[in-house]
């Protein structure tokens, strides 16, 4: 990739892609700056070239890594210990029989990249890609569903675009005995009054939601193989703001501030075995909207936590 020159003529290029626009000369100029410094970061480490994966220019390029965090990543909202509501065992325990790849995307159980915009709705979107994935292994079905009624209706310690957790979208939707279409209930990505009457129980049901044993990435397998599995992982760090391709491996913590979902896994010419990752931050990001993690790391809570926590509805 040759070297840019990072000229204000680069950076209104840029504007024009991503439809970006200023309130004035100085926001501007501010802007630009965090611009060049983003994008000498990103050049100066694919220069190295000493990464299984790369890094390019995206929709976050004017913004800087704390701006970043606090824009899209889940507020200040931990995961969260299992609800009332949740079944405790876990269902794919004795699976002895784990293919050695999985792509539920390649099933037909993923529907296409969404974008959760200047939400912190990260958790909606987790919620829902699970619910789609397992609503089409049952019923061969798949069906967009509505993120935006998590986001207005899920009280308790949900806050809407202010974050929010799987879990408690999960007890809603099975309290409330389904969830709309996203056709029925579109996005917004902003808070709003809840547009559903208890009655309504949409086009997908679950029973409740299980929970894949804590801190061990053999477990989470066992359940992706199944079907797809929310996580919460730590997707703060400036690699990953910028992560384009390859194997992530970049160096991130296991404090959680952000929720996706691991719809396959696999492993490369190499053995390096990764996680599939779906994201929200539409198909500008990352490999068309989805990430590869490094799998199998010599850590309990796996890379950046992402086998710390996870969880997945029932039927």
């Amino acid at each position: 990739m040759c070297l840019w020159l990072i000229t204000p003529e680069k950076h209104e290029k840029w504007m024009a892609q991503y439809g970006k626009a200023y309130k004035d000369a100085a926001e501007k100029e501010k802007r630009f700056q965090i611009f060049k410094n983003n994008v000498q970061f990103i050049e100066s480490f694919n220069a190295a070239g000493d990464k299984p994966f790369n890094l390019s220019i995206n929709q976050f390029a004017d913004l800087h890594n704390e701006e970043f965090k606090a824009l899209l990543i889940n507020g200040q909202k931990k995961a969260r210990s299992m609800g009332t509501a949740t079944v405790t065992s876990f269902k794919y325990d004795s699976v002895t029989q784990i293919p050695e790849t999985m792509d539920w995307r390649k099933r037909g159980a993923v529907t296409p990249i969404k974008d959760q915009g200047t939400c912190r709705s990260c958790w909606a979107f987790s919620t829902v890609a699970t619910i789609e994935g397992l609503h089409q292994i049952t019923t061969g079905e798949l069906v967009s569903l509505s993120e935006q009624e998590l986001v207005d209706c899920v009280k308790g310690g949900s806050e809407g675009c202010h974050g929010g957790y799987v879990e408690d979208a999960f007890e809603f939707i099975a309290k409330k005995g389904g969830i709309a279409s996203e056709t029925h209930y579109p996005y917004k990505g902003k808070d709003r009054s809840c547009g559903v009457k208890e009655t309504h129980h949409g086009v997908a049901r679950i029973k409740g939601y299980e929970k894949v044993p804590a801190n061990s990435e053999k477990a989470l397998l066992k359940a992706v193989a199944n079907q797809p599995v929310s996580v919460y992982i730590d997707a703060g760090g400036r690699a990953f703001q910028f992560y384009y391709s390859g194997i992530f491996t970049g160096k991130c913590g296991t404090d959680p501030d952000h929720a996706a979902t691991v719809v396959g896994y696999g492993k490369v010419h190499d053995g390096t075995k990764y996680w599939l990752v779906k994201n929200s931050w539409s198909s500008e990001w990352g490999e068309k909207g989805y990430m590869r993690m490094k799998r199998n790391i010599n850590a309990k809570k796996g890379l950046c936590g992402i086998a710390a926590n996870g969880s997945y509805p029932i039927a």
